[in-house]
Parts: structure tokens; sequence; C-alpha cells
């Protein structure tokens, strides 16, 4: 196996540790497996994350989260330059609809990464792309109609929205209990509408729509 280094970026050992998550689950990446994808040395990955796992695991955070970056079709400085080069062009549609993009965007990197998400939740949102983030839902809150705490309260309930609304998707999905619960008569109305299925994605968007209209002013 060569071990060259060359070529090795932060963002190119992201997406291979993505690769190992979203392939063998996020308890199978170790730094030496993710070395042998990348065909280098583990400790070639210091270099780009010093402080080892934990480094990686925020970036990935970051990366996941980071809806901006998969919309321009970039990466990292070039994401971030297409962003600030057409930022009046993007701010053009309607604050909601910017929103419902956001919104839509962000389930789909989430689901697409799942294995991640239990990465999210012992980490502050206090990256930069978490601070775009927070800087449009802001902008297009204030643009609706609201302000000070209002939009941190309508920003706030957009997100626990997205991720839960997520968090229920994968888990519906998930592995089912060795000693599930009977549904009888104990729990009638459980029992009435049990088998009912709804679409995952119409499911999302008519909570999504309704969210959005109930925080309109």
């Amino acid at each position: 196996m060569s071990r060259n280094n060359a070529g090795l970026s932060a963002e190119r050992i992201i997406t291979e540790a993505l690769r190992i998550i979203d392939g063998q689950g996020l308890r199978r990446l170790t730094m030496r497996r993710l070395g042998d994808a990348l065909e280098v040395e583990a400790m070639a990955i210091y270099h780009h994350f010093p402080l080892g796992k934990e480094q990686l695991f925020e970036a990935l955070v970051a990366y996941i989260s980071d809806v901006s970056r998969g919309a321009s079709g970039g990466d990292g400085d070039e994401a971030q330059e297409s962003t600030e080069d057409d930022g009046e062009g993007a701010d053009d549609s309607s604050w909601d609809r910017r929103l419902r993009d956001w919104a839509m965007d962000y389930r789909r990197a989430l689901l697409d990464h799942a294995q991640a998400l239990p990465l999210f939740i012992h980490r502050r949102p206090d990256t930069e792309a978490a601070l775009r983030t927070r800087e449009l839902h802001y902008a297009a809150f204030a643009e609706a109609g609201l302000s000070g705490a209002d939009v941190v309260q309508a920003a706030a309930a957009l997100d626990s929205y997205v991720t839960g609304a997520v968090i229920h998707e994968v888990r519906a999905n998930g592995l089912p209990a060795r000693e599930p619960a009977a549904i009888d008569g104990r729990f009638p109305h459980a029992a009435a509408l049990n088998g009912v299925e709804l679409d995952p994605e119409r499911r999302f968007t008519d909570g999504l729509d309704a969210l959005l209209g109930s925080l309109r002013p």
C-alpha cells in the first residue's frame, strides 16, 4: 500500500471519514482505518487534525451542517467565496422560501449521514457554518416582522423541528425492539391508527409549512 501523503487535505480526510461512518457506522471509524482508506500513515492525519479524533469529529459536524457548501457545489474557501460573491442574488427569494430551502437541504444532509447524528448531540453549534445558518435564520425572521427574542425563539424552533424530524425518521427505520409491545385494547387510539403510513418527505414539508406559518407575526 502506498503511503504517499501528497494530496492529503482536511477536506479529503473528512469525506473519507464520512464514507467510513456512512458505510460501517461511527464506532468503526479509527485513525488507523482512516489512514488505510487514504493510503497514508495514520500519523499523517494529525498534521491536519493535531488534536486527534475529537477535532475531526468537530470538523465532521461542521461539514455536514454547512448546507451552503453543498448548494454551491464548491468546497471550503471556494464555497465561502461563492456565497460572498452571490450574496445579493441569494437573498432575492422570500424569507420563508429561504428558510424552507435551508430546512430541506439540512434534512437531506442529516439523512445522508445519519450514522453521524450522535456527533451533533454534545457539540455546541459555534462553528462558522453554524453562524452562517444563524445569520440566515435571524435575517429571514427579521424580514418576516419579528424582532428581538422572538427572532431567536423562532430560529430555535425551526432548528429543533428539522433535527427532531430527522431523528424521528431515522428511528422509524431503525432496529425493532427485541420484545415489541402488543398494540391491543389498552391503546385504543394507537390500535385504530396502526398501519397508517405517511410519506416521510410529505410529512416533513407539511410540518415545516405549518411551523413557518405559525411563526408569522
